[in-house]
């Protein structure tokens, strides 16, 4: 624990408290525990917990800043990334963990509980579904996701439930810029503006990181998001 406590503040100038070391140590073995009856997550030794999971979920913040007081989405969130490091680094930030897998969604609501995450919930619910309801459309500041679907899939999945002002947040890979530029018409239909790429450094990882980030300047038409499939199918090129 004490060496990715020690890349949290060299990486990402981020200092954990012992209140929050425990409850990502309690998180981690929570998932440990879940993954041997659950496939949770592909990534199961302490070390890549650590680094691929919790320290990649916080660089959220290079972009983000501050959280306390945000209500924040996290879309496709598995085993609730990023949006529980997210939430133990922001006790007071508003959290909603959307995933369309019973089992994980289960997993999340036992964290929530374990860790006493106050504000903070997570539903069974599909992208499309939620953005095309009144409890969830265009009602949150920031709408993140991870590894989730290419950029021009995601924009219509999360642009929608993102509130005028708002910021949708995708963490990428190598492709991240081929795909921002995939993604500009689809950007432009949903009401988005203000697209960038900041790159972030990680130990141990082979390829770069990046953070992309889109402003949310109007409202997204009504027609969208279209119904549930047709984002993947056909994506707005």
């Amino acid at each position: 624990m004490e060496i990715w406590v020690k890349y949290a503040l060299e990486y990402l100038n981020i200092s954990l408290s012992v209140y929050q070391q425990e409850q990502f140590a309690v998180y981690e073995q929570l998932l440990l525990e879940w993954n041997e009856k659950f496939n949770l997550t592909a990534v199961r030794d302490i070390g890549g917990i650590r680094i691929k999971h919790f320290l990649d979920s916080l660089t959220c913040t290079k972009a983000l800043g501050d959280l306390n007081g945000k209500n924040l989405a996290d879309i496709g969130t598995g085993a609730g990334f990023p949006g529980i490091p997210l939430k133990i680094l922001f006790p007071e930030m508003n959290l909603l963990l959307a995933d369309a897998t019973g089992k994980k969604v289960n997993f999340c609501q036992h964290v929530i509980q374990t860790l006493g995450l106050k504000n903070s919930r997570a539903i069974q619910a599909r992208a499309e579904e939620m953005g095309l309801s009144k409890e969830h459309r265009e009602r949150y500041d920031v709408v993140a996701a991870r590894a989730v679907a290419r950029l021009p899939i995601l924009c219509e999945y999360l642009l929608p439930l993102v509130k005028i002002g708002g910021v949708m947040i995708a963490q990428k890979g190598e492709t991240a810029a081929d795909e921002l530029a995939q993604s500009k018409k689809a950007i432009q239909i949903l009401g988005g503006k203000n697209q960038s790429i900041l790159s972030v450094s990680m130990p141990f990882f082979e390829d770069r990181r990046y953070l992309v980030l889109i402003q949310k300047a109007s409202a997204t038409p009504f027609n969208y998001p279209r119904r549930t499939g047709l984002p993947s199918q056909k994506p707005i090129l």
